[in-house]
């Protein structure tokens, strides 16, 4: 398992243990975790997800993809490390990840 910690807009921090091969919006809502939306239910096609990658986690999440770029366009307070939590694939590499949420989704 890989230990994921989610932050939301007001601090307050959720750690859950993941499955590989999972992503981390599954995670989040398998979880519980309040402030992902999921309402595409990870299609990539809303932004209804988005989270903002620890700076420590920019490099090992790595850069969104064209289609994910595209769907950032709709999300609230996009910053430099916005991410859609669908489209991170959950690895060992990223055991002790940390995202928090934005103060709402778009």
């Amino acid at each position: 398992m890989v230990k994921i910690t989610y932050i939301d807009f007001q601090g307050t921090s959720r750690s859950v243990d993941a499955e590989e091969g999972s992503t981390v919006m599954e995670n989040a809502i398998r979880n519980g975790i309040p402030g992902i939306d999921a309402e595409c239910g990870g299609a990539c096609s809303c932004a209804t997800c988005h989270v903002y990658v620890d700076e420590e986690w920019v490099e090992a999440v790595g850069e969104p993809q064209p289609m994910e770029e595209d769907m950032l366009d709709f999300a609230f307070d996009v910053r430099p490390n916005s991410r859609l939590s669908c489209q991170i694939r959950v690895r060992p590499e990223l055991d002790g990840l940390v995202v928090q949420t934005p103060s709402r989704q778009s």
